[in-house]
């Protein structure tokens, strides 16, 4: 059995695609996935299964999220080793009065749209972009031009995005 990790977009935000976290756990549970915990409200859902695939498993968890909730919603899934893998990579330590995010993709952007994200780099954000995920550093939150929206519009990729600090907290409890 594998241990994942699963990231789902915009659920639980500003009172849209609104599913509580013990409905969310019935309905991993009835995919046939084992162990299904969940942690915290914005959607990260740590499960273990057989499948070793994971692209055919986040596109099943899709299919029964949308016939279950009624609700079309993106998902990212790490195995916990990746996940453990991608914050020793993180290239930011942030300082206290800064922000350090990761956005998950399913595929690796086009070398054009990284570039062009790259392009953004300033006092206010630093980005590094490595295989599906980018790195972001908030320098100055009032300057910054990042959000989720942001990075979807420029890499041309869905994303979601965790803290740095839930990330290591997730790692921390469940591996």
């Amino acid at each position: 059995m594998t241990k994942y990790v699963a990231f789902l977009r915009a659920i639980n935000v500003g009172g849209h695609t609104v599913i509580k976290m013990a409905d969310l756990k019935r309905m991993f549970e009835s995919f046939g996935l084992e162990n299904v915990q969940t942690f915290i409200q914005s959607g990260n859902v740590i499960f273990e299964s057989g499948e070793e695939n994971a692209n055919s498993l986040a596109e099943r968890i899709e299919r029964g999220l949308e016939k279950a909730s009624g609700f079309r919603i993106k998902l990212f899934v790490r195995t916990m080793r990746e996940l453990q893998s991608i914050l020793s990579k993180s290239p930011f330590k942030p300082k206290a009065d800064e922000m350090a995010y990761i956005a998950f993709l399913n595929q690796k952007p086009a070398k054009k749209e990284a570039q062009a994200l790259m392009s953004f780099k300033s006092a206010a954000d630093d980005f590094a972009v490595t295989g599906r995920e980018v790195y972001i550093l908030r320098l100055d939150r009032e300057k910054s031009v990042f959000s989720p929206n942001f990075v979807e519009k420029i890499l041309k990729l869905p994303v979601t995005t965790r803290n740095l600090t839930t990330l290591t907290k997730i790692v921390d409890k469940y591996r």
